[in-house]
């Protein structure tokens, strides 16, 4: 009984919390906060916050403003999670808990209060900084090798990263090809660190020896996610390259003694689903802190082997796998790209929620919270960005919305908040089939998948159980092709 009074309060204060930002006034005070400040030269509820923590003694006045009124607001936000005020400044001591505070209050600024959340900054932005690259995978979606001849400079780059760093972005993630490759690589990753903002490199891990490791974590490297894709022989069958899987492994090794946050992804297809739990345990060994199911998306080189994406089903067993598998004592974290995720664990009676990327602690009112945060990010919490300057939703859907060559910092601004193929994306209501379905906040599909399957990407998720009959009629008319392999995906 007892816990139920806490509960009911507890939901009470985030009740109240809630329609405290969604308040027209509130949210229209914050919105005047949430702009970059030319003088103290970041946003100015970033300064806010820095003044809150302790962390910043002097600012503007405008700044100083932003200051006193956000701090009523931050103290009910913590009254809401019942969490104190000493508790919030030494969270938000750090820079990358600060620049994601910012991002979520921008948001409820602009957005309010609504399912699925969409920040005032993409959390997250993937960029693709080269397509050159020392492998030859089969299912690359960059159909990487060489580099582009119009990729962006290296004074273009540090350009782009003032443009994210004034947009709000929380995390860049350099990948490609392989950004290794890139001569400038440190150059950016230094920058972008130096900026508070989170660095992660995406990387096939062959070129991760312990000097280059040192280089890395010296440059502002926080986090390293390193392709394995099964045993030796598949790995290296699927990577193109022979003994590429020794040196990925020894680049594994090489960052877990560096002590990053290394995350191994697998993109999972019929090759490699019955050696997941081999990969698994391999991760346990090595020390890693995540395990990544990657959903397969038929979109570059992939859609030369569509004929080996998982059926219904089998994603199904597996996500299923994934979740039992978690409550194994480990520090390895289990998790999938694949929104259903979310969906299987909630009907397995979940003790943790995955949302995209983040295995959420359930308790009712985390378990509330994952239909705000739950489901695909693409064009919500992330976007991606080509090595020419083309701006996407997510890099595997290719689908250019802008090239940030043309964008200053206000237009860049005005395509994240104002964006139609954003919008739509965010509204889960609008995808077909899924706008039937409970669970579509906590998931809503891949829209990387639809846009590969269908060239459009608020058709249904062929992968998800629940679209089974489309799966079908998928592979029928894939079967009428010249063998499947090379099929026209666009079959709208």
């Amino acid at each position: 009984m007892k816990l139920k009074m806490e509960m009911s309060e507890m939901l009470d204060k985030l009740s109240l919390f809630m329609h405290l930002v969604n308040n027209p006034a509130t949210k229209k005070t914050l919105q005047s906060l949430a702009c970059y400040c030319d003088s103290c030269k970041k946003n100015r509820l970033e300064v806010a916050l820095e003044l809150f923590v302790g962390e910043r003694e002097d600012a503007c006045w405008k700044c100083n403003l932003a200051a006193k009124t956000l701090e009523p607001i931050l103290k009910r936000g913590g009254e809401a999670f019942n969490v104190s005020v000493d508790e919030l400044k030494e969270k938000f001591k750090d820079a990358y808990w600060r620049k994601g505070l910012v991002s979520v209050i921008k948001g409820l600024a602009y957005f309010g209060v609504r399912k699925p959340f969409v920040p005032g900054a993409p959390f997250q932005v993937v960029w693709d900084v080269t397509y050159a690259c020392n492998l030859r995978c089969k299912h690359c979606y960059a159909t990487a090798g060489k580099p582009l001849e119009d990729e962006l400079t290296t004074e273009e780059a540090l350009e782009t990263i003032d443009k994210f760093d004034k947009l709000g972005v929380t995390i860049i993630s350099f990948s490609g090809g392989e950004p290794l490759v890139r001569k400038d690589i440190l150059e950016l990753t230094s920058y972008a660190a130096e900026k508070g903002i989170y660095v992660a490199l995406a990387t096939n891990g062959t070129l991760i020896t312990e000097e280059r490791a040192k280089q890395l974590k010296e440059n502002g490297v926080s986090y390293l996610q390193i392709s394995l894709d099964g045993t030796e022989a598949t790995h290296d069958a699927f990577r193109g390259i022979k003994g590429c899987w020794a040196k990925t492994i020894e680049g594994i090794k090489n960052a877990v003694r560096q002590g990053f946050f290394v995350n191994v992804s697998m993109t999972v297809t019929k090759l490699n689903l019955h050696e997941v739990p081999q990969v698994i345990e391999f991760c346990r060994k090595l020390g890693v802190d995540w395990f990544m199911h990657y959903n397969f998306i038929p979109t570059g080189r992939g859609r030369e082997i569509v004929n080996l994406d998982l059926s219904p089903e089998e994603r199904e067993e597996l996500l299923r796998m994934l979740y039992s598998a978690n409550s194994e004592t480990s520090n390895l974290s289990l998790l999938s790209t694949a929104p259903q995720f979310a969906r299987v664990a909630l009907q397995c009676d979940a003790e943790f929620i995955p949302t995209h990327f983040y295995n959420v602690n359930a308790g009712e009112r985390l378990r509330q919270l994952a239909e705000f945060i739950g489901g695909c990010g693409a064009g919500r919490f992330y976007m991606s960005m080509r090595a020419n300057g083309d701006i996407q939703p997510c890099v595997f859907f290719p689908l250019k919305i802008a090239n940030i060559r043309d964008l200053s910092y206000r237009d860049l601004e005005d395509l994240w908040l104002h964006n139609p193929v954003f919008e739509e994306l965010r509204n889960k209501d609008l995808i077909e089939g899924c706008n039937q379905c409970s669970y579509r906040y906590y998931c809503g599909g891949c829209r990387a998948r639809a846009y590969s399957y269908y060239g459009d990407y608020l058709k249904p998720d062929p992968g998800c159980i629940n679209n089974q009959k489309e799966w079908e009629e998928l592979l029928s008319k894939l079967e009428d092709s010249e063998a499947g392999s090379k099929a026209n995906l666009s079959v709208s």
